[in-house]
């Protein structure tokens, strides 16, 4: 059986054992160990494998990206001199989102620029970490696992369910 498809049955069957016990009174502590163990257990095997993936990208491309501790893949591909982003800054920005495999999700071009107040989330999380390495002027590439980006279900639209997205950017204005 693929991994794709034997990640979510044991999801599954976890989900409906914690179910089922629950339905002829409360849990044990025990119990509620077990489960949050095997979830945690499941996340770190998805984890491990978008980072797999991620990594096969790069080599494929060709591309030295560097990791944060999160699992953000990131470069500076051009260092802005203005000003440096912190939270609760305005910044406007040009974009390109894809697939890992090219398809083209969201962009600038089509949409208009981006413009959002860092740490007050509403876009993806690897977008803020990443953003926040920046100077006004910079350009950069961002690799996002699903957890830093649009997670299990997708956006709902273009984005599939946990995909690994690359957020091409050009940051062009930075305001307090």
């Amino acid at each position: 059986m693929k991994l794709k498809l034997l990640i979510p049955f044991a999801i599954m069957t976890l989900l409906l054992q914690f179910c089922s016990r629950n339905r002829g009174g409360n849990l044990t502590v025990r119990e509620i160990h077990e489960t949050e163990e095997a979830l945690v257990g499941a996340n770190r095997l998805l984890v491990q494998k978008d980072r797999e993936k991620i990594v096969s990208y790069l080599l494929q491309n060709n591309l030295a990206l560097k990791e944060t501790a999160s699992g953000l893949w990131y470069g500076i591909t051009q260092q802005g001199s203005g000003t440096k982003v912190q939270e609760n800054m305005l910044v406007t920005l040009k974009y390109r989102v894809s697939l890992l495999d090219g398809t083209k999700c969201y962009d600038s071009d089509s949409l208009g620029v981006k413009h959002f107040m860092v740490g007050q989330g509403g876009v993806e999380s690897g977008l803020e970490e990443g953003v926040l390495m920046l100077n006004e002027g910079s350009k950069a590439l961002f690799i996002m696992p699903p957890h830093l980006a649009h997670g299990l279900p997708g956006d709902g639209i273009r984005i599939p369910a946990r995909s690994v997205i690359v957020y091409d950017i050009d940051l062009l204005k930075v305001e307090p």
